[in-house]
């Protein structure tokens, strides 16, 4: 991992950019992480509409997250940013689009070929990631995932043991085969569902909640389009971690 910039932040956080190989990402640590009290991480999961349009969203909820003791870290995913365009994804999302401005229901076909190769190539990218961010000395464990896409999230959780707990952004476009791999989830779950998420099937995001084998698990549901999750969801979601990571 090669750190490209340093910033700090008004509030103290430090923030760095870097490099993993060819994938870029970036690094937010709160004033309190030393190598003699390291914090514990939180993986900042987002949409593939690339690391620069997601950046405020981003920071928003590193910084939230640094107010209380914890480090936090994205990746951009195969296909965003400036990263090679993926063919094969350009044309789902496309077939995607196009059924939607119809008016018609997103296929199983379509979710698969735009789901099921982003999560197979970003899943061991963010192992990768992760064995690079518990090497420096300032970031330790556990560790907790946070966000979408969830099929990743739920890929994540599978096979990625050093992931203790995770917070979940319910979404529809779900491949069935995901659905399996939900079964075999174990750790602690929060999840949030925006009940009026103009494109999310809410079905379907209620069956995924349903197929999620954890023994503790939590969904919280508010009123609102894709983008009003209320605050007071943001601070329970902290509060999850906060007792799964502390």
């Amino acid at each position: 991992m090669h750190f490209t910039s340093e910033q700090r932040l008004d509030d103290g956080v430090l923030e760095r950019e870097f490099n993993l190989g060819e994938i870029p990402g970036i690094l937010w640590t709160p004033t309190s992480a030393s190598a003699s009290a390291p914090a514990p991480l939180i993986l900042l999961g987002h949409p593939p509409l690339g690391l620069r349009k997601m950046y405020p969203r981003l920071v928003a909820r590193a910084r939230h997250s640094a107010a209380e003791g914890f480090a936090t870290a994205t990746i951009e995913l195969p296909g965003g940013g400036d990263r090679p365009r993926r063919p094969a994804t350009e044309r789902a999302r496309a077939d995607m689009r196009r059924a939607i401005e119809a008016g018609e229901p997103v296929s199983t076909e379509i979710v698969d070929a735009l789901v099921l190769p982003l999560v197979e190539e970003a899943v061991p990218e963010w192992q990768a990631a992760l064995d690079a961010f518990l090497s420096l000395p300032e970031i330790g464990g556990p560790v907790g995932y946070s966000g979408g896409l969830i099929s990743i999230g739920i890929r994540l959780a599978v096979v990625e043991p050093r992931i203790s707990a995770a917070v979940l952004f319910a979404g529809s476009l779900v491949p069935r085969a995901m659905f399996e791999e939900a079964r075999q989830v174990t750790i602690p779950l929060h999840v949030l569902l925006q009940w009026d998420d103009e494109g999310n099937d809410r079905q379907a995001a209620l069956d995924l909640f349903d197929a999620l084998g954890s023994k503790e698990k939590s969904l919280h549901a508010n009123l609102g389009g894709h983008t009003g999750v209320p605050q007071f969801a943001g601070d329970a979601a902290t509060l999850f971690f906060n007792r799964h990571l502390k």
